[in-house]
């Protein structure tokens, strides 16, 4: 890897894992490092993360309320998910999560909304789980 590239890469691995959160990155490098996988990792982290997600311009719950929008409108629920733990990540609010997939039922079709409510939803349910796990054994 040239350094312009892996200067990108780390940038990108860096947002990535602020974003997505360490435990997912270390995951999905982990699961996609075959031979095959490995340079669409690459790619993802170089170019996504790394030269997109540093832009000015756009900050990082804007971003993340315009990846939910548009992973819904092309059905990539694994994606999503992703993403709405990632709008937490970045500040996004329930409600802010829940308006964008209301925006996405209204432009993109309710199939979309409705399978990005639920995914969102499952997500959020899932996080407050964790936090709860996390004050009950800090209580301990």
């Amino acid at each position: 890897m040239s350094e312009a590239h892996r200067t990108f890469y780390d940038q990108g691995l860096k947002i990535r894992c602020e974003v997505a959160g360490h435990e997912h990155v270390k995951r999905s490098l982990r699961t996609g490092s075959s031979d095959f996988a490995r340079p669409m990792q690459e790619l993802a982290t170089e170019v996504g993360w790394g030269m997109v997600w540093a832009r000015p311009g756009l900050d990082r719950k804007t971003r993340s309320l315009l990846n939910i929008a548009m992973l819904s409108c092309l059905n990539r629920s694994t994606e999503l998910a992703v993403h709405v733990r990632g709008a937490i990540n970045n500040g996004a609010t329930d409600v802010e999560i829940r308006e964008t997939l209301m925006q996405v039922a209204i432009y993109c079709g309710m199939p979309a909304g409705l399978e990005g409510i639920r995914v969102a939803e499952g997500v959020l349910k899932a996080i407050r789980a964790e936090q709860e796990t996390e004050v009950s054994s800090q209580e301990k």
